[in-house]
């Protein structure tokens, strides 16, 4: 069940928000237009604009790329700011006719109705970090790119395989001196130059990284890594971006929002297909993913455990469970504040 927002103002304020344009639509308690107008995606502006509703208004704009400056502005000016999911909106504004003009209005008197869907507010503390961490994963994506591509490309020209894991520099001295042609060794020191320069930048963000964590929550990166698996990223990621587990009310909320459950919909006791499995979030559910390889290599106790699932529900299915039962522990380990106790997640 979504939260929505159901607090009671004097007036409402919906904000369709774009990069150089935002329109406001601001009703009373009547569900009287007081105010629709474009302006420009200007600071003063919008406070010029709101200022003879500043007593009692609350501000709502839809979760775009977009959002964050309007919502440190109104925590700066004290004014009360949610954050509009953006696909459930989109699911609840239904008409033959949509615009910027349309959009504002719409969400100003959904807001008044209380019929908003509320997304979290990521804190300002630690919004840069996260934002960091998840720039490091295109970084490291981008870096396995390049190394795939040197490869392919010793396999185009049937080369002898080079033999050697390229993930470390020590290993690729030599490389780009397997191939004749000119044209084709300067590609590859492209390659070798571009996942030099991808290394410098992600042991310089991690570092970063791991400094603001211990700042922000120490005890948290602590207790994550106490699982089997979880190491310094995972945990870095976990904790970002989950940020407070107190948010969720239940382990399976959590793991809702952690893409860990399959969605089912059902009508008259039948099965009708499954549920939007993108929504949540998708970085968590690639760290448990990870996390539940790791949590096998490195854990023996587990094998027998595992084994028993994959004889029962098959290799795919069986892993996927286990990222499950990974993110309910991760959910009480947070809540609770205790450390991971093996014996007893293999045995139940």
């Amino acid at each position: 069940m979504r939260n929505y927002y159901t607090g009671q103002h004097q007036f409402y304020c919906g904000v369709d928000l774009h990069a150089k344009t935002m329109y406001l639509c601001i009703v009373n308690q009547a569900d009287e237009i007081v105010l629709h107008r474009e302006i420009p995606t200007n600071a003063d502006r919008f406070l010029r604009e709101l200022a003879p509703y500043r007593d009692d208004v609350v501000v709502c704009v839809e979760c775009t790329f977009t959002w964050y400056w309007v919502a440190d502005l109104c925590a700066a000016e004290g004014m009360p700011f949610v954050l509009g999911h953006a696909l459930a909106m989109t699911a609840m504004q239904v008409g033959k006719t949509k615009n910027d003009r349309i959009d504002s209005r719409d969400i100003a008197k959904l807001l008044r109705a209380g019929m908003i869907p509320m997304a979290y507010v990521y804190p300002k503390a630690m919004r840069g970090t996260r934002d960091l961490l998840r720039r490091r994963m295109q970084c490291v994506r981008r870096r396995a790119e390049l190394l795939t591509h040197i490869q392919q490309t010793n396999a185009q020209y049937n080369l002898p395989p080079i033999g050697k894991s390229l993930k470390y520099k020590r290993n690729r001295d030599g490389v780009a001196e397997r191939f004749e042609d000119g044209s084709v060794r300067t590609t590859v020191e492209i390659d070798l130059a571009l996942i030099e320069a991808y290394d410098a930048r992600i042991h310089a963000i991690e570092r970063h990284i791991l400094t603001s964590a211990k700042a922000h929550n120490a005890t948290t990166l602590h207790l994550l890594r106490t699982i089997p698996g979880i190491g310094k990223i995972l945990s870095l990621v976990i904790l970002y971006e989950i940020h407070d587990i107190r948010r969720f009310p239940t382990a399976q909320k959590f793991c809702s929002y952690s893409r860990l459950i399959r969605p089912v919909k059902e009508s008259a006791g039948k099965r009708v297909g499954v549920g939007n499995g993108k929504m949540g979030n998708a970085y968590l559910k690639w760290a448990f993913s990870e996390a539940v390889v790791l949590f096998l290599r490195e854990t023996r106790e587990a094998a027998p455990y595992i084994q028993r699932l994959e004889r029962k529900y098959g290799k795919a299915k069986a892993k996927g469970i286990l990222a499950h039962r990974l993110g309910r522990t991760v959910y009480y380990l947070l809540k609770h504040q205790q450390v991971f106790d093996l014996k007893k997640f293999v045995n139940q």
